[in-house]
């Protein structure tokens, strides 16, 4: 199944069908990397251990429910321009920026991870933006908007624990 595919009904909301493609193209990238996000967010807060485990455990479970939430609202936009999101670990690991962490690193390593996640997520939505100005697309610039203050404000966090002071 072609990523791009158009669901088959006319859908006339004042955005041409060649930018609904193209910004759900983006939007799928920035699918992918919010649930690598997630799925990694998640793993290390199953994971974590050392002198900070009670605050980047709990630090952790904030990040990743609010990726797990964020996975619906942006598939939700994807479909709401007509087209299909995807949905399968294979097609997230193709589009993603943000890779698999193997084996358990120990929780600084975890935390620079998570920076420079939550960074390149940050990256993907600021790259959706030209399409959906172009297109007067309101609605994906307000989420795109969303996502990127919510991705630098959890880096900034997370980078703030790597200071020494």
């Amino acid at each position: 199944m072609k990523t791009n595919k158009l669901s088959r009904q006319v859908i006339d909301i004042g955005i041409d069908e060649k930018d609904r493609v193209k910004i759900g193209e983006g939007l799928n990238n920035l699918l992918a990397d919010t649930f690598a996000l997630y799925m990694k967010t998640h793993n290390f807060h199953w994971n974590v251990t050392g002198p900070m485990f009670n605050t980047l455990h709990l630090m952790f479970e904030g990040q990743y429910t609010e990726l797990w939430n964020a996975t619906d609202v942006v598939a939700e936009r994807i479909r709401s321009l007509g087209i299909y999101a995807v949905g399968t670990f294979s097609e997230f690991n193709k589009r993603s920026r943000i890779k698999e962490t193997t084996g358990v690193p120990n929780a600084e390593e975890m935390i620079r991870l998570l920076v420079a996640g939550n960074e390149a997520a940050a990256r993907t939505a600021r790259e959706c933006f030209p399409a959906a100005d172009k297109a007067k697309d309101e609605a994906t610039a307000d989420l795109l908007t969303q996502r990127l203050q919510i991705h630098e404000k959890n880096a900034w966090m997370l980078r703030s624990l790597l200071e020494n002071n």
